[in-house]
């Protein structure tokens, strides 16, 4: 049980650092609502669900065979998030999210899901943090290493939609409050966008360890 709570813990510490996630939860909340926000979640977790299952099939030891399929990944991902900083700094208006949280088209549903699926799944050092955390509390001697690896990657995967919801509410909660300046929602977009373009920028020089 001690072992879990510290799992718990090193899961938590992470989904609290900044990352681009975490940005793109708070933009699409504030530019899109709650319920593209939400969707984005669980976009996010499907990912972290494919990350698991990865780094279970050992991944990351292809990473290090053939250092050249990490760096089509880390580019491709770069590219990904550039393009959505980008687009949020191209946008000339936010929608009135009285409306955008309302019920959602089912294309927009699907838009979200899918922005949280490549912006997590693109990224190696999900897949990386995934490889090196979870087997670091997998006990050979406990039972089943498939079915620890699996126990520990549903803790992480809801771990991460349980942090990612509150994001998509603060960030729908955010754009209720710009709805009250023009001004402030110029200022939102550039921020969100300026640091999603910079994460892109960040992805691209890292490197394996």
């Amino acid at each position: 049980m001690a072992e879990l709570w510290m799992f718990f813990i090193a899961v938590a510490v992470v989904y609290l650092l900044p990352g681009p996630d975490m940005i793109l939860l708070l933009q699409t909340g504030a530019r899109q609502g709650k319920t593209a926000a939400l969707a984005t979640a669980i976009g996010l977790a499907i990912a972290r669900s494919c990350h698991v299952v990865l780094a279970a099939l050992g991944l990351a030891t292809l990473f290090k065979a053939a250092p050249w399929t990490f760096d089509v990944v880390r580019l491709v991902g770069a590219a990904y998030l550039l393009w959505l900083g980008v687009q949020c700094l191209r946008s000339t208006m936010l929608p009135t999210l009285n409306t955008a949280g309302a019920a959602a088209p089912t294309l927009a549903w699907r838009e979200a899901i899918a922005r949280g699926v490549l912006t997590n799944l693109l990224n190696p050092k999900a897949l990386l943090f995934c490889s090196v955390l979870l087997p670091q509390f997998i006990d050979p001697q406990a039972g089943s290493v498939l079915a620890q690896f699996a126990s520990l990657g549903a803790l992480l995967v809801i771990a991460g939609l349980m942090f990612d919801s509150v994001y998509a509410l603060i960030g729908a909660w955010l754009g209720r409050w710009l709805e009250r300046s023009p001004s402030a929602q110029r200022a939102q977009q550039w921020l969100f966008g300026s640091l999603l373009i910079g994460f892109a920028l960040r992805l691209t020089f890292v490197q394996q360890a």
